[in-house]
Formats: C-alpha cells, sequence, structure tokens
C-alpha cells in the first residue's frame, strides 16, 4: 500500500468526486482571519466540521450502552462554534461528503492543534467503496471546558491505494448525526 500525494487526491476529486465540497490547497486564513487549516496538504486532505453538534450530557443520568444507546445522553446544538464539557465528549459530521474507490483505505488522524489542548478528534477509517459524510467525534480530556470550530480543519485524510482491491464492501446510509459514518 502506498500513501496518495496532493496530485491524486486533486485529481480523483476532478475526475471522480473523491471529496465534495474540495479545497485544492491548503487554507490557513478565511477573510483575513486566522483558522485551523483545512484542504489539500502533501499526502493528504484537512477535513472540516459542520455546524451541527450531538454534545452528551448526564442530565439524565442514563447508562452509556454502545449496544442500546440512549439518545437522551445527547444535546444537539447549532452553531460556528461548540463548547465541550469537561471529562466529556460532541459528535459531529464533515462538511466535505466523500466517494472512496475500491481499492482505498483511507484513515484520517485528529490535527495537533487539538491534541495540545487535550482535544482527541477520533474518526474510524473509510472502508473501500464507502460514501458519505464523515462522523466525528471530539473528546475532551481535560478538567477544563473546550471549545471546538466548526468550518474549520479537525483531522487529516491519508489514502492508501491497495496492490489488490479487496472483495465488495457494504455501503453505509445515515448516521445518528444525521449523515453517513465512516
Amino acid at each position: 500500500m502506498t500513501i496518495k500525494s496532493d496530485k491524486w487526491i486533486r485529481r480523483m476529486c476532478e475526475q471522480h468526486g473523491l471529496i465534495e465540497p474540495f479545497e485544492p490547497k491548503q487554507v490557513r486564513e478565511v477573510d483575513g482571519r486566522r483558522v485551523i487549516s483545512y484542504g489539500t496538504s502533501s499526502y493528504g486532505y484537512d477535513i472540516r466540521c459542520a455546524p451541527e453538534f450531538k454534545v452528551f450530557t448526564n442530565i439524565h443520568s442514563t447508562v452509556v450502552d454502545p449496544k442500546n444507546f440512549d439518545e437522551k445522553s445527547f444535546v444537539d446544538f447549532h452553531g460556528d462554534s461548540c463548547i465541550i464539557p469537561p471529562n466529556s465528549f460532541a459528535l459531529a459530521r464533515t462538511l466535505e461528503y466523500f466517494r472512496i474507490p475500491r481499492n482505498v483505505l483511507t484513515i484520517c488522524p485528529g490535527k495537533s492543534t487539538y491534541a495540545r489542548c487535550g482535544i482527541i478528534v477520533n474518526v474510524t477509517p473509510f472502508e473501500p467503496e464507502w460514501e458519505g459524510y464523515v462522523t466525528l467525534e471530539f473528546s475532551n480530556t481535560t478538567p477544563l471546558p473546550a471549545k471546538i470550530y466548526a468550518g474549520e480543519g479537525c483531522a487529516q485524510c491519508c489514502s492508501s491505494r491497495a496492490t489488490r482491491s479487496a472483495r465488495p464492501a457494504t455501503r453505509t446510509a445515515a448516521a445518528s448525526t444525521g449523515g453517513s459514518t465512516a
């Protein structure tokens, strides 16, 4: 497997709609203000967070059960930024929609800008032939409230192309955050 370069990313976006909307360069400033960078880098693509959040809350004292998750554990929030309570997390989705080719696997580590503040960005791998918006999890590991920003970079996608194609994958539909999940 080889990591794909910026040239491959641009070509796949232009010819096959790999990422929409697509930013062909690295953006660090918008309307004269600094932003957490997003767009194409040398060997990846920095994704952005949409302005819709589900913030975890313990107000109903429900049990966190991955096999039977209670929607009352979240508060829906819409805005340009979101405050995550101490030792809590928020779910969001990407602004970008992805179409992953059959012979490609994409992984997304969180950006160091957030990691240096104790905010961990978790994204599951994008499997071959998967298509949709990506679900993002922002974990605030600090004892203080933490702020995250919509419309700005949060994780870097790195794609690898396999030498052989995997068996056909099953495409995923909608996620609990209103978009698809990777």
